[in-house]
């Protein structure tokens, strides 16, 4: 996009009304409160419902294979994320695209609400709310970044503000949609499903007066000649994957842990071409070339965060339903409510971290720097889990407050690399490449889910405490490197703090 239609989408947007920030934050705000919402409350009580026997309601898988499912897709969901900045970048625009996607979530779980409960409905309602959150989460945070102008010193607030918004719908729906599911699984996907209805209000009745141009512009057309060709790919692609997956299944070929092995080569190899792709293309300035590589390091870093917080949903998930005394304080809990801790932790502490920032302007710690203290950070809420064991035995029920203040160490760390990443994908990003390289941001939570497919067989009762302190003190180990070397990758980034 030129630097005069980034200037239209500016101007467009109303530049205050919504705590000294652009009018859009509030919409952005609340569409992705509600699909949020929408999002964790099924993924709160997925695991369960896959691993929990028939007579409770679940599928009745196995729970190793119910943990490497949950992985996969959260990896998939994610990886998604490539067509939808494609689609945003090439075809619709970044709020057309977000709109279709929330209209294909919601009907993702609407079939898990309504359908029978079996393993085809649960693949199926999966393909649904793969591609819509592909098409919706990258999109909305790019909306964010046009409503502010490039030098504005408001963006790391206004995408802390923004990250707030993301977290408060985290944290109500597994609170109610937890206690629906002791009822019924299928009442909880409903609820669910309402959410992202109302994300979608929200979004049609206040884009056009608060988002003004942003979201509208489609930075890179497709051409006439390159719309016919993308549709004779996609047909003929269409038609290969029928015919193979009609012929490998049946016959027992193409099976569920070689699925899984193919995620994984697909979560590294394409974030890997997106980077050479970007770094290659004749629309990339030498500067803007510089910028990708600093990216590099700052992806490899993330890839190492999410690796260890998106455990929260199946290892510490499971560590939560079978290995926590869910009695306290005369309260009986829902293994689901352990969900909302990182949102929790996230909505108290996102103001103080955002007032920081502005607080300290230019003496702020680097984007590096913020990384390898988030990557710190991570790695910590491992070792503290592993300290369950170590005083009191495998097979013991532990304090809740074990959870907890594991949940809160690695929301320290969130706070010091997600919000942070949001805002410097947007201002390293090549300017051919904006809603894709958002895209390739949460690459990162693909690829890291993707291995954590492969990991999650590893863990037992009798491995939990290598387990944790193996991938903790991995992450630490790479935090130390990442501080050292973050000098020479804030050269790199040419200017962008």
């Amino acid at each position: 996009m030129s630097d005069i239609n980034r200037q239209k989408i500016v101007d467009s947007v109303p530049q205050k009304g919504f705590f000294g920030h652009p009018k859009g934050l509030f919409t952005l705000f609340f569409t992705e409160f509600w699909e949020r919402f929408s999002y964790y409350g099924m993924r709160a009580i997925l695991i369960y419902y896959m691993y929990y026997e028939v007579s409770k309601g679940g599928l009745g898988i196995e729970e190793s294979t119910a943990l490497a499912i949950m992985s996969i897709y959260g990896s998939l969901v994610y990886m998604s994320g490539v067509i939808g900045g494609w689609l945003a970048d090439r075809v619709f625009g970044t709020s057309r695209a977000l709109f279709y996607g929330g209209i294909l979530i919601m009907i993702g779980h609407i079939v898990l609400a309504v359908l029978p409960g079996d393993l085809t409905m649960l693949f199926i309602s999966m393909v649904f709310i793969v591609i819509g959150t592909g098409m919706l989460k990258p999109n909305v945070s790019s909306v964010v970044g046009d409503i502010y102008a490039p030098g504005d010193n408001r963006r790391d607030a206004g995408f802390s503000i923004f990250y707030m918004g993301i977290n408060l719908g985290a944290f109500i729906s597994p609170l109610i949609v937890g206690e629906v599911a002791k009822k019924s699984f299928h009442l909880g996907f409903g609820i669910a499903a309402v959410g992202m209805l109302l994300g979608l209000i929200v979004f049609t009745l206040t884009k056009k007066k608060n988002l003004g141009l942003a979201g509208t512009y489609v930075p890179n057309p497709l051409t006439p000649a390159e719309k016919k060709k993308v549709s004779i790919i996609v047909g003929l692609s269409a038609v290969v994957l029928a015919v193979f997956l009609g012929i490998t299944i049946p016959a027992g070929i193409f099976t569920l842990d070689v699925f899984i092995t193919l995620v994984g080569i697909f979560g590294i190899a394409i974030p890997t071409i997106y980077f050479v792709v970007m770094y290659r293309s004749p629309k990339t300035t030498s500067e803007e070339r510089s910028r990708v590589i600093a990216y590099i390091p700052l992806f490899i870093a993330a890839v190492m965060f999410w690796a260890i917080q998106e455990q929260g949903s199946t290892i510490l998930a499971s560590y939560a339903d079978k290995r926590t005394d869910l009695t306290f304080a005369g309260l009986e809990i829902s293994p689901a409510w352990f969900q909302s801790l990182n949102p929790l932790f996230i909505i108290t502490l996102a103001p103080v971290f955002a007032w920081i920032w502005v607080k300290l302007g230019n003496r702020q710690p680097t984007v590096p720097k913020k990384f390898a203290l988030g990557l710190l950070f991570a790695g910590l809420s491992f070792l503290v889990i592993l300290l369950p064991a170590y005083f009191g035995g495998e097979g013991s029920l532990v304090s809740p407050l074990w959870l907890v203040l594991s949940y809160f160490i690695v929301v320290i760390g969130e706070l010091l690399l997600s919000p942070v990443g949001l805002s410097a994908t947007t201002k390293l990003a090549p300017a051919a490449f904006s809603a894709q390289t958002m895209s390739l941001w949460f690459l990162a939570s693909a690829a890291a889910q993707a291995i954590n497919a492969q990991i999650v067989k590893f863990y037992s009762a009798e491995t939990e405490m290598m387990y944790f302190g193996t991938i903790g003190g991995a992450a630490i180990v790479l935090s130390l490197i990442l501080f050292v070397i973050s000098p020479k990758i804030q050269e790199k980034m040419k200017g962008i703090r």
